[in-house]
């Protein structure tokens, strides 16, 4: 079974070409034109085992908005395919992951209904401009387009920290390692772990 997905989104806002395999290694090719979202898409594919390639450009000379909540979208859509009718997953991931003095916590449940419960960061975080490009308040946006359009109920806390590039980063290790937990293939799961037989 090939858990793998490809897809392209085209607006007057942006274009992105991605594709990415649920099975792989973390190897990762992306070039968004956002260079901070880069280095986050980098590390979700490395600390989720997903191999992972991103073609996008857009309007970045008005904002960088467009851009990363397209981009967003388009990978909670392939993570949706790829997944299929996710017969034989863990379904539930929970991972705490620190980034020197920043300490997230994430919990994903793919559970085919779209929820996003985001807490913690600090008072301010969302004006903070991190890498020249990227405004702190992306990074909730991009957790809600992502869950949405995966169909995935996703918990996110910030239960720490003062650098804004090391909460971003630690929230996206977070959710990493959690996606990574419930996207896995557990041998002792027949079928759709699910009372209802369905996700």
């Amino acid at each position: 079974m090939s858990r793998t997905a490809r897809r392209s989104r085209s607006t007057s806002e942006s274009s992105v070409e991605l594709d990415l395999n649920l099975d792989g290694t973390g190897a990762s090719q992306i070039d968004t034109s956002v260079p901070f979202f880069d280095h986050l898409l980098t590390a979700f594919a490395k600390h989720s085992l997903t191999d992972l390639t991103v073609r996008a450009s857009g309007d970045t000379d008005i904002d960088a908005h467009h851009t990363v909540e397209d981009i967003s979208i388009v990978l909670g859509q392939t993570i949706r395919e790829a997944l299929g009718d996710k017969s034989g997953i863990s379904r539930y991931g929970d991972a705490l992951v620190p980034l020197d003095e920043a300490l997230a916590q994430a919990v994903v449940d793919i559970s085919g209904r779209p929820y996003l419960v985001h807490s913690g960061e600090p008072a301010g975080f969302e004006h903070h401009l991190i890498g020249g490009h990227f405004t702190g308040s992306l990074v909730r946006h991009c957790f809600e387009a992502i869950a949405f359009n995966a169909g995935l109920t996703v918990h996110v806390r910030v239960l720490g920290g003062r650098d804004p590039h090391h909460i971003a980063e630690a929230e996206f290790k977070a959710f990493a390692r959690a996606f990574r937990q419930a996207k896995a293939l557990d041998p002792l799961v027949s079928g759709i772990p699910s009372t209802k037989g369905a996700l």
